[in-house]
């Protein structure tokens, strides 16, 4: 029950928090994200779409980028723990601290990994807020490497 709050939240949420947002859409899909290089940040998204059965969603996209980052389920407990982590590493949003209090709240039994993806954000170099499109093209692998994440 408390998963379906959260996911009737973002559902209401996400066309207000798109419009919100000042970054241009990709204008990109799966199919033009699997044509990079496997071992890319391009393929690698492209693949988590695939697989999770998802459809990059316009001014979102670096959201999917940090799930592939992070190495970040998709259940909503670790949807929270995402923002968790991203928290640790610096970024500040409306719609992160009403994630993290919403979800905290909703879902006490897992403050342990909560804390532990908090703790994770923190001792990688900051990287929110890059333009991933740019990043597209360079290996997963040297990201990850460069900003210290785990």
């Amino acid at each position: 029950m408390r998963a379906i709050i959260l996911e009737k939240l973002y559902e209401w949420s996400l066309i207000p928090y798109q419009s919100f947002k000042k970054n241009a859409a990709w204008d990109l899909g799966i199919e033009d994200l699997l044509q990079y290089p496997k071992e890319t940040l391009g393929f690698q998204m492209g693949h988590f779409l695939l697989k999770n059965n998802f459809d990059l969603q316009e001014k979102l996209e670096s959201h999917d980028v940090f799930h592939v980052l992070t190495g970040t389920g998709i259940t909503v407990p670790e949807e929270i723990s995402m923002q968790f982590y991203l928290l640790g590493n610096g970024k500040r949003s409306a719609y992160l601290f009403s994630v993290i209090l919403i979800g905290g709240f909703l879902f006490p039994d897992y403050i342990k990994l909560f804390r532990a993806k908090y703790r994770l954000g923190k001792s990688s170099l900051p990287f929110y807020q890059l333009d991933f499109y740019k990043l597209l093209d360079q290996p997963l692998t040297r990201i990850k490497n460069t900003f210290l994440i785990p």
